[in-house]
């Protein structure tokens, strides 16, 4: 047998360990990232499967390939409405938040271990950023729902904090090994990380726009695949013109997800698939990389970093800045709570094991733990938090349901599904007077499992699912027609 049949075997059993596991999310409260970690834990030298890694570079490689396929995914289906309502306070958080809680949090880490006080800064900068998605799972799972702007916030926040944290990082151990290095030089790689990602990302994001308003492939399946690799490209264009290609990567996405172009729901679908794929990937391997037996030597430090992390250094570091922005002191309260620690520090935390640090295993295993501690801990307790802080809001029942059941290339138009409830403004009425555009004709109307042929005396009733042939230009217009609201 050769070692790829046994590598290709493994590499299944454990990503559908992953895809089972996340079920269980939903039914005892806690991230998926927690349980994607489990299995790796699990499967590694110290678990039942005993299956023995300990490759940083492998893992640094897949973790960085896996991180820029979420931040794609991620980037697609945020909204620019959102970024323009809130990019403010996020923007703020997602640089001034990072670095107010890497100082904090490092400062008092070289206290409680054996680190000097930039060796501390550095594991401060490594657990510097959120993930936010991991938050959102959570809420999502328990039936929470939180007011759009403290929502949008929190996202943006997590989506565009990773490129600082990231940049804190790589100054801080290229510091280490140089102590030489001018402050000028910080600022320069601070420049160039920035303004090249920005930059790369707009440039790929508009290339690959105008491309598909043209661009007429053979199959609709090679449009998902064209529009991943676009994302690739921009991240390794970035990553090469010694940008970050993060910050790219996202950005080419929050582009492209924007322009409506043909096939996109369904390279939406194949993009959040190969998201959840890269996310359990990385966890599993990353939880294959850690020996349980070795974090147990840093538990009680760990324990009492990560209570600075989540209860003294995001607090002091976040809450003077989102008091600016209006933001009164329950939202301000949850904010500083959502500081939930995901995939970000863990990857960072390999990058001392690449450079040979005298104390890289100590912070891996302390980042590890911290995270592990932080999406348990702050992720079973966010819904308790939210309700406890009166920041939950009832979600509208006259909120439409639209899922697409086919794409029409040719014509650039979907067939997509709304279900009209008791508060839709467009129940009672006569289609023909509910003022569609031109190009949006009313297919079928579904009542009660059973199929009606849609005409313009049709009366739209609460319960039915009406299906709708819509150009995606006016795929939100007609949802506001139907359902009072977008999505």
């Amino acid at each position: 047998m050769f070692f790829v049949d046994q590598l290709i075997l493994i590499s299944a059993l454990l990503t559908l360990a992953g895809i089972l596991s996340s079920n269980l999310s939903p039914r005892i409260g806690v991230p998926v990232l927690v349980l994607f970690l489990a299995v790796g834990l699990l499967a590694g030298e110290d678990g039942p499967g005993n299956i023995a890694f300990d490759n940083a570079s492998a893992a640094h490689t897949m973790g960085t390939f896996a991180l820029a396929l979420i931040l794609f995914d991620g980037g697609l289906q945020t909204s620019l409405r959102s970024i323009k309502a809130v990019w403010k306070p996020a923007s703020v958080l997602a640089t001034y938040g990072v670095v107010g809680t890497a100082v904090i949090t490092g400062a008092i880490a070289s206290l409680i271990l054996p680190l000097s006080i930039v060796e501390g800064l550095l594991l401060g900068a490594i657990v510097g950023s959120t993930d936010a998605a991991a938050v959102f799972s959570v809420l999502r799972n328990a039936g929470i729902q939180i007011n759009q702007r403290l929502r949008s916030t929190l996202e943006i926040e997590s989506a565009s904090n990773d490129p600082m944290a990231i940049f804190l990082t790589i100054s801080l151990l290229t510091y280490i090994q140089n102590p030489e290095v001018s402050g000028w030089q910080m600022v320069g790689l601070f420049i160039s990380q920035m303004g090249v990602g920005a930059a790369v990302g707009l440039l790929i994001g508009w290339v690959v726009n105008r491309a598909l308003a043209k661009l007429k492939l053979m199959t609709a399946g090679l449009y998902p695949v064209f529009v991943a690799m676009c994302g690739l490209l921009s991240f390794g264009l970035a990553a090469n013109l010694n940008g970050s290609g993060f910050l790219a990567i996202f950005i080419t996405g929050v582009m492209i997800g924007n322009k409506p172009f043909t096939y996109q729901r369904n390279t939406f679908l194949f993009m959040d698939g190969l998201a959840w794929l890269a996310q359990i990937s990385m966890f599993v391997v990353l939880g294959l990389l850690v020996n349980p037996s070795e974090l147990m030597s840093v538990w009680w430090q760990s324990l009492l970093i990560a209570a600075v992390l989540v209860v003294i250094a995001r607090p002091l570091a976040v809450a003077p800045v989102v008091a600016l922005f209006g933001f009164n002191r329950r939202e301000t309260a949850l904010i500083s709570w959502v500081g939930l620690r995901g995939s970000v520090p863990i990857i960072l935390a390999i990058f001392p094991l690449l450079y040979g640090l005298d104390h890289a295993e100590i912070i891996f295993d302390v980042v590890f733990f911290v995270v592990l501690l932080s999406a348990t801990v702050q992720g079973t307790s966010l819904p308790f938090a939210a309700r406890r802080l009166k920041l939950i809001e009832e979600t509208s029942s006259g909120v439409a349901s639209a899922t697409e059941i086919a794409n029409i290339g040719e014509v650039n138009a979907d067939i997509v599904e709304f279900e009209l409830f008791e508060h839709s403004p467009s129940v009672g009425k006569l289609i023909q007077q509910l003022g569609l555009p031109d190009d949006t004709v009313v297919a079928m109307i579904n009542r009660d499992s059973v199929p009606l042929v849609a005409k313009g005396t049709s009366v739209l009733k609460a319960g039915d699912k009406v299906f709708v042939i819509v150009s995606s230009a006016n795929a939100d217009k007609v949802e506001t027609i139907l359902s009072g609201e977008q999505r």
